[in-house]
């Protein structure tokens, strides 16, 4: 085995905005996983205010790149229990690590990953597109400068309602709403059945990630379904939304990949819980990861191609939401490093 990455700094079209801060950029690790010949990409995006900067995934990376290398890869399963054991404080780079093993074990099978694990994609959920904060105006503009089927509002200033109110004037397209945690209990309980009458389909993590006992209260009383973000990073997670939440966003950056988040979806249908993955702006490497899942899940969020104006991959394609896979086995994906999209 012989691991290579690279780092890049993707420009959004737009400058993207949600209650936690504004970024023109997205930071992004791409790896590689050569075995004998076989090259498996995977990727982890960097968000701030989960501390871990592409520079420590590097730092990590090359610290034990010996034992990365060294270990005899048999199946990604095995290989991320080693990787999660190596790297126990980065699960980013655990995530990349592990999306390039599974790229590289569906090329080794020249299987598809949805059709190593059964699934069929006939009945996948449709892609969401997310909206930044920004004035009404701006954001109904790029609204219009996508027609979508679904929309993902991000909310948490004092307009929210002003904002749903002028973005549903001007479609009748499914919207959901996220607050990143922005709001308190006084805040949802007003929020929630107003955007109710707009036609909101879900609230994405209302309260602060750690207000589980709001979030009781909340469960209780909302006339919105509410699913879990922050409140959701890894697997032990799952089991404390249960009577919290009504479904999960996972994230495969922030759970440590594919493997840890495929059994995420199992718990959660267990516990009854809906399931969404969502993105955290990655290129169509991370972003097709995502989409080999989708036969499992209820909800999607992974328009981080849709968002960035430069990508480092093809391989997926979005048809007003429709997910369209490559004929290529693994990710499906083929890694050409920087270009700029045309908008």
């Amino acid at each position: 085995m012989k691991v290579s990455y690279w780092q890049y700094n993707l420009k959004f079209r737009h400058p993207f905005t949600i209650s936690k801060g504004t970024k023109t950029h997205q930071p992004t690790l791409i790896v590689e996983l050569d075995h004998f010949g076989i090259k498996g990409y995977g990727e982890a995006p960097a968000i701030a205010y989960y501390h871990i900067p592409v520079e420590k995934m590097i730092e990590d990376l090359e610290s034990k790149k010996f034992f990365i290398e060294k270990f005899a890869f048999t199946d990604p399963e095995r290989y991320w229990h080693y990787l999660h054991h190596l790297l126990p404080q980065n699960p980013f780079l655990v995530c990349a690590l592990d999306i390039a093993s599974w790229d590289l074990y569906g090329k080794m099978k020249k299987k598809k990953l949805y059709e190593i694990w059964g699934g069929a994609i006939s009945h996948n959920p449709i892609c969401d597109y997310t909206i930044g904060i920004d004035t009404p105006e701006k954001m109904v503009a790029k609204m219009k400068e996508k027609p979508w089927p679904i929309y993902k509002i991000k909310v948490g200033t004092a307009d929210d309602i002003s904002i749903v109110k002028a973005l549903r004037q001007q479609t009748t397209a499914t919207l959901r709403v996220d607050a990143n945690a922005a709001w308190d209990m006084e805040t949802a309980l007003q929020l929630i059945p107003q955007l109710k009458e707009l036609g909101v389909e879900l609230v994405e993590q209302p309260l602060a990630k750690d207000d589980w006992e709001g979030m009781k209260v909340l469960y209780n009383t909302s006339t919105l379904p509410l699913y879990a973000d922050e409140s959701c990073v890894s697997e032990q997670d799952v089991e404390k939304c249960r009577d919290h939440f009504h479904g999960i966003n996972i994230k495969l950056t922030k759970c440590g990949g594919i493997t840890p988040a495929r059994r995420m979806i199992d718990k959660a249908k267990e516990l009854n819980l809906k399931v969404m993955i969502g993105c955290m702006n990655e290129s169509t490497i991370g972003s097709a990861a995502i989409a080999h899942l989708l036969p499992f899940i209820d909800e999607v969020d992974m328009d981080g191609p849709l968002l960035l104006e430069e990508d480092v991959a093809t391989g997926i394609s979005y048809d007003y939401g429709k997910i369209g896979y490559s004929e290529e086995p693994g990710l499906g994906i083929s890694y050409t490093g920087l270009y700029k999209k045309e908008i």
